[in-house]
């Protein structure tokens, strides 16, 4: 796989989870989520989810299998953030490195294809979730209301350097 493909998502998101179609996942026979928690779910140095995203999770939720999975080591920080839905959490992820995320994945027992991974970085959410064969979603990092942030220039600059290795991204 070059490096085009591994940083290439199967959807570019130009909205927050909170706008992420649910059906479009049924239609791809996606079974579960590894949803990334900083700026994909809350805002950086927030732990209370946004009402739109957790409106969002809670609609999910009956039909997905769903584990957050962060690479921040804030047990209290993450696991609060799951604990308001019950949901089973990883912190310390290492991504892009696979060991983690394929422990997660042996819980879940489900094809690579049926599994979703959800972040707003690509070189780490994409690029771990690609190595692994999962179907890859880069959505926009989540301000405090559940939109998107009107500035990001971490997720900007990802894009304009995968650009350079040719990816095809709308940024």
């Amino acid at each position: 796989m070059t490096s085009r493909h591994l940083l290439q998502p199967d959807w570019e998101l130009q909205t927050s989870l909170a706008g992420l179609p649910l059906q479009r996942l049924f239609d791809q026979n996606i079974k579960a989520l590894v949803l990334d928690v900083d700026r994909t779910l809350i805002p950086r140095r927030q732990s209370q989810l946004p009402p739109a995203v957790e409106q969002w999770l809670i609609q999910a939720k009956p039909h997905l299998r769903i584990h957050l999975f962060s690479n921040n080591p804030s047990r209290r920080r993450i696991g609060a953030v799951a604990d308001q839905l019950d949901l089973p959490y990883t912190i310390s992820a290492g991504k892009p490195r696979r060991s983690t995320l394929r422990r997660v994945l042996a819980e879940l027992d489900l094809p690579p294809r049926q599994v979703a991974v959800v972040g707003d970085r690509l070189f780490t959410d994409v690029l771990v979730g690609n190595r692994l064969g999962l179907f890859t979603v880069l959505a926009k990092p989540v301000d405090v209301h559940g939109m998107p942030c009107r500035v990001d220039h971490l997720q900007r600059l990802e894009v304009r350097l995968a650009r350079l290795v040719g990816a095809d991204l709308k940024g």
